[in-house]
């Protein structure tokens, strides 16, 4: 039998050491729940020492008989990817270079195409093409498969290795091939790569309505916000607006203390925004509005699709509950759980899924995504985004809680208002939820005006 090396043997009694509670999980546990006992937790880990052995012992094997030297790096990576690819599709192992990459996404600038994209089963599909970036000129579309990049196949390949693909020095080309319903055969686009940076908020005028699209939650999204509503309030000739049309159609997500932070701009103080909730009450917070720097309360329409994941959704959902914003558009992605990211020793980085979120009212919108007060596909005469990628599309996803009735409730699609009044700012328009949120809200300031009846029971 071959025996353990001693640098195995080092490595097996820290993977031991790291698997058992940690002295604040301890803490933790001894205010809330009962944390099992001696018995059974020496019970726990010797079956954790045996299956880590068992682990240790193939990485010995491989290492001292492969056929050539293997890389112990790969190897390892490998194997703590292979772990985690038993889990849900959001929770990843990033390598250096990639997690490297993630914290530049997370400033907004880097250089690449501008395309958000996820796995379904094991292939990678577009999400949301970001607007005005290489991509999204490219014409690349949400729900188009990327079937191979730069000649490389892409069946099978992991989130990080596409993007690392995709990403380098601006003015690099890219080769995708992409195969979209419709497509006789996959079509190979070439796309340079641009200096992306992403100013997250943009905003223009109509008629006395702003319109702010927030692309995705970045660092400082709020304060960004926050100057174009004052910029937009100058056009407006110093007066407050007389709505807001505030659009997150393909914001994919970011930071949620961001996604808090918008919210908390249009809500009075104290008021739930999101909750999360952990396993065995771990990880367990509420995030409330504050008082200070609120917007007037001025009607406002949140526009959503698709392509709107995660902190988008606590937006939309939070504004939805409390009834401060009327949502249009098709029905979102529906990611509904917390992420935490770690950076570890040797530069790679974990990204861990350790809660569900939840609206002020209770919902988890997971896999069954937010459902807008008016249905408004993105294109005239189109469906509400039933072939766009979402949550419940990927593999492994967590499934929605709660009770059928729940669920067929929250999938029930409506027809967008009635009665609109047809309002020439907006006639020329040639996007179709932006032109029906413009008339809506021109309707509830012209004199006399009054809103469409609102579906109830969010």
């Amino acid at each position: 039998m071959t025996r353990l090396s001693q640098p195995w043997r080092a490595a097996l009694a820290a993977l031991l050491l790291v698997s058992g509670p940690s002295a604040a999980q301890e803490k933790k546990d001894a205010g809330g729940s009962r944390p099992p006992g001696k018995a059974e937790r020496a019970e726990k880990d010797d079956a954790t020492y045996r299956q880590l052995e068992t682990f240790a012992r193939v990485l010995s094997y491989v290492e001292n008989n492969y056929v050539e030297p293997p890389d112990r790096e790969r190897l390892v990576y490998g194997a703590i990817q292979g772990m985690l690819d038993t889990l849900d599709p959001h929770t990843v192992f990033m390598p250096p270079d990639v997690f490297r990459e993630m914290k530049i996404d997370t400033s907004g600038e880097w250089g690449g195409l501008g395309i958000e994209i996820a796995r379904k089963n094991d292939r990678i599909v577009v999400v949301a093409p970001i607007d005005d970036t290489p991509a999204a000129r490219a014409g690349l579309k949400a729900g188009d498969e990327l079937v191979g990049i730069d000649g490389e196949s892409t069946r099978g390949m992991d989130v990080g290795r596409a993007m690392q693909k995709m990403r380098g020095p601006a003015g690099g080309r890219v080769l995708l091939t992409i195969q979209r319903q419709g497509f006789t055969a996959p079509r190979e686009i070439a796309i340079i790569r641009d200096h992306i940076r992403i100013v997250s908020v943009e905003g223009a005028l109509y008629g006395g309505i702003g319109h702010v699209k927030v692309k995705n939650f970045q660092e400082r999204t709020d304060q960004y916000l926050r100057k174009e509503l004052d910029r937009l309030r100058g056009l407006n000739g110093g007066k407050e607006l007389r709505g807001l049309v505030l659009d997150l159609r393909n914001n994919p997500g970011g930071l949620l203390d961001q996604a808090v932070a918008v919210s908390d701009r249009f809500l009075p103080g104290n008021l739930p925004i999101v909750s999360t909730r952990g396993r065995d009450g771990r990880n367990s917070t509420e995030e409330r509005s504050k008082e200070r720097d609120t917007e007037k309360n001025y009607p406002v329409v949140v526009l959503v699709n698709a392509g709107s994941a995660s902190a988008s959704e606590i937006v939309a959902g939070a504004l939805q509950d409390h009834g401060r914003a009327t949502l249009i558009g098709t029905p979102t992605f529906g990611k509904g759980s917390v992420q935490t990211v770690i950076e570890l020793e040797d530069g790679s980085g974990l990204k861990l899924t350790i809660a569900r979120y939840y609206t002020p009212k209770g919902r988890s919108i997971q896999e069954r995504g937010i459902t807008p007060d008016y249905v408004v596909p993105d294109e005239a005469g189109g469906k509400p985004g039933r072939e766009a990628p979402r949550e419940k599309d990927l593999q492994r996803h967590f499934r929605a809680e709660g009770s059928d009735e729940a669920v067929s409730q929250a999938s029930t699609l409506k027809g967008p208002p009635e009665n609109l009044v047809p309002w020439d700012v907006a006639a020329q328009l040639k996007d179709p939820p932006l032109k029906v949120a413009l008339e809506y809200l021109n309707g509830l300031s012209a004199p006399g005006g009054r809103p469409p009846a609102r579906a109830e029971g969010r």
